[in-house]
């Protein structure tokens, strides 16, 4: 490395390390877990290793992120929500950073699902090759140099916080003509290879070279995804499981205890929609639509009724799950302000409502698959059996009385591999 080079990766580093410590200070909860890695999780400046050009770089375990222990015979399962972030990135709205604000404020850690192409500047959108498109074509645009950086500089501190850097991939073509519902498992794998690219080569792209790195490496990092307009799912899990991805948050389902077929599929889930004798979505994209039709901006006079309706039927969602079978509640969300802002207002009400409550945790989804492959199997199929909002008859202590096995030394390994 020239000297320059060297001069300019010192700063980086550095860099890195005093956002590091300053992140450490803040604090998290967790008390109900085992142990946390050490605050200073990443390593001294001396030996982070950059990967690559530099885009990205080892600095060690995760802050923040705990040990996972397993129920104990009898106890109750904690209460986990999960919120999550498609598409996620630092534009002129500044919704990265506000959830970030109250994601510390309420002691919560949430999936960041990063679109590739957010870290690839407009002027090098040829570099882009979708499958069944042309180069350099996207359905949601490409980033500028000021959003690659901004959105870069979140992203960093966002992990050290503790939360999590999935993928939403690139161009999110959705609908039939080349869209992801028709892409096979190899076209599947290549949106992976180049969303990882994108994500390891940001600083050459956007000629950002005087940046910070991202604090970890993307390849052992990434272990879930959701894919654009949850289409493409049953060719994308295989693909999942060779890449060796640990979940995948693309299907629909209820709200029962998930199910494991090589990746965790921690699909989005169906809530009480109030007013309606339907139920629907957990995620603002499919409120808004059954609200106001395909106008992201609708009757202005509906906006507080239809946050009111979002925020409420998480809310309804959460209480028979905290009531009844303790499933873990999935919510999906866009850094939009769709109908006014109606439904960011509502996410960040539920929040500070749930996420400060006895025995709730609201958590990434690699905080709820590290817990999952921690607990007994036979535990978790009995949960299973457990129907929407359906508490044990007998109650818990009677229902999970068994002993389970003896619980794993560690936290399970992270395999290689990825809006």
């Amino acid at each position: 490395m020239a000297a320059t080079q060297r001069i300019t990766a010192g700063v980086a580093l550095a860099a890195v390390c005093a956002t590091v410590l300053c992140s450490c200070s803040s604090g998290r909860n967790g008390s109900e877990e085992g142990p946390r890695r050490p605050a200073a999780g990443p390593l001294p400046g001396s030996a982070v290793r950059l990967i690559g050009d530099g885009s990205t770089a080892y600095t060690g375990s995760q802050p923040h992120l705990p040990r996972p222990q397993r129920l104990k015979p009898g106890q109750r399962p904690p209460q986990f929500v999960v919120l999550s972030w498609d598409g996620a990135a630092e534009d002129s709205q500044k919704l990265f950073s506000h959830f970030r604000k109250v994601a510390k404020a309420n002691n919560v850690t949430m999936t960041y699902f990063l679109s590739g192409l957010y870290m690839l500047p407009e002027e090098k959108r040829e570099l882009y090759r979708p499958p069944e498109h042309s180069p350099g074509r996207s359905d949601i645009g490409f980033n500028d140099q000021k959003g690659v950086k901004d959105t870069a500089e979140q992203l960093r501190m966002a992990w050290l916080e503790g939360n999590e850097i999935g993928t939403h991939f690139n161009g999110h073509f959705c609908g039939n003509e080349g869209g992801v519902g028709q892409w096979s498992v190899e076209e599947w794998k290549d949106e992976v290879v180049q969303a990882k690219a994108f994500v390891k080569s940001w600083k050459t792209n956007s000629g950002l070279k005087e940046e910070p790195p991202l604090p970890f490496d993307y390849d052992k990092e990434l272990i879930g995804a959701r894919t654009p307009c949850l289409e493409g799912q049953e060719n994308f899990v295989k693909a999942a499981r060779d890449l060796g991805f640990r979940y995948d948050s693309s299907g629909t389902g209820k709200q029962v205890w998930p199910k494991k077929d090589g990746v965790w599929d921690l699909s989005m889930q169906l809530v009480p929609f109030p007013g309606h004798s339907d139920e629907q979505l957990s995620r603002d994209y499919s409120f808004m639509v059954s609200q106001s039709g395909n106008r992201t901006q609708g009757d202005p006079d509906k906006f507080e009724e239809w946050g009111a309706q979002f925020r409420d039927g998480l809310l309804q969602g959460f209480q028979r799950a905290y009531d009844g079978n303790r499933a873990p509640l999935i919510i999906g969300n866009h850094f939009e302000s769709w109908n006014g802002g109606a439904y960011m207002r509502a996410v960040q009400e539920v929040i500070e409502r749930v996420c400060t409550q006895p025995e709730v945790r609201c958590v990434s989804f690699h905080q709820l698959v590290n817990w999952l492959d921690a607990q007994d199997p036979q535990v978790l199929e009995k949960l299973r059996t457990l129907d929407v909002g359906q508490a044990p008859a007998e109650g818990w202590e009677a229902f999970l009385g068994r002993s389970p096995a003896p619980s794993p030394n560690s936290a399970p390994k992270v395999s290689a591999a990825k809006r």
